[in-house]
């Protein structure tokens, strides 16, 4: 009996191994921390109140989740080969979860997502946003099947499709924004853009911490992906560089962080919160890239990018006091 209740909770486990379960609850947390931290006292701040429904931004953040994780089951699926040389420990198609199964759930996922997808889209009153995630969807195939193979190209994709997980919060509230409160802002002579760049910052930093992940990530996995003739950046223009451009995006995102606080925010928690919890450990890891030279080295450095990447998501907490404060 016991035996059969250990084998039974296998393909769960092994389900949610596959769809990265703790990054969807990331991308569920992106999402709301956007909607309530930045956008509704943002609103409120001005006499405005949010206008999509918390029903219906469930849906997109369901959306949202059911497409990312059919990419992660599809990008599985293609990766088994390389996966077994650099981390065999986590291979599941083909091992625990067969691959006719792992296509159905990669299609059942996109249907799912897809359909939520057009449905809001409608809701909102503008059908052409269905195409956003259409196109996403077929991004997710052709970046598995071939984009990551090609330099810089695939992790140029990844880097944006995370940038536009916050951007999709404003992308679905603005439109109703301006179909509630259209008139009074054009008698104003203002819009709802400003709205726009808060969430925009948030999307560069993802793109940025991202593009810089997906790099490292690739210098771990240079044997599996050399193995199989894969051409990253680690492979064609060598690790020193590979480590040359990860700085010199490290250098750009603390730039930005720097151009940000002096041009917009001047507030001292913030400043000491980007000091703490991303400009120093941005230092620490391009030291720590500088020293690397085996996997294991590799694989801390991603896990460091990881926490400076929820490090920048949390920041909205603090964002939705300062906003709470000033206004």
């Amino acid at each position: 009996m016991y035996t059969t209740i250990i084998n039974n909770t296998k393909p769960m486990k092994s389900f949610l191994q596959l769809i990265r379960w703790p990054n969807l609850l990331i991308i569920v947390l992106t999402q709301y921390l956007m909607r309530w931290s930045i956008l509704k006292p943002i609103l409120s701040s001005n006499g405005f109140e949010l206008q999509f429904s918390e029903f219906h931004f469930a849906l997109l953040v369901l959306a949202t989740v059911f497409i990312t994780a059919a990419g992660y089951v599809i990008n599985d699926y293609f990766d088994t080969r390389t996966d077994r040389v650099n981390r065999p420990e986590t291979v599941i198609v083909g091992k625990t979860i067969n691959r006719r199964l792992a296509i159905l759930l990669h299609i059942v996922l996109n249907t799912i997502g897809i359909g939520l997808g057009i449905y809001i889209s409608f809701v909102v009153g503008m059908p052409v946003l269905s195409l956003v995630f259409v196109t996403i969807t077929g991004i997710l195939w052709f970046y598995s099947a071939s984009y990551k193979r090609q330099l810089l190209i695939g992790n140029i994709i990844v880097a944006v499709l995370t940038a536009m997980v916050p951007l999709m919060v404003a992308l679905f509230e603005i439109p109703m924004l301006n179909e509630v409160y259209g008139a009074i802002m054009k008698e104003m002579q203002q819009d709802f853009l400003y709205l726009m760049a808060w969430i925009g910052a948030f999307s560069f930093f993802a793109f940025m911490t991202t593009l810089i992940r997906e790099i490292i990530k690739d210098m771990e996995d240079f044997e599996g992906d050399s193995a199989y003739g894969r051409n990253t950046l680690p492979i064609v223009m060598g690790m020193k560089w590979s480590r040359v451009i990860v700085i010199v995006l490290s250098f750009l995102t603390i730039f930005a962080l720097v151009f940000l606080f002096f041009r917009f925010l001047k507030d001292w928690l913030t400043f000491i919160y980007f000091v703490v919890f991303i400009i120093l450990p941005l230092i620490y890891l391009m030291i720590h890239l500088i020293k690397s030279t085996k996997k294991r080295h590799y694989h801390i450095a991603s896990t460091l990018t990881k926490f400076i990447m929820l490090s920048g998501i949390l920041y909205a907490l603090l964002a939705n006091y300062i906003i709470h404060q000033n206004f």
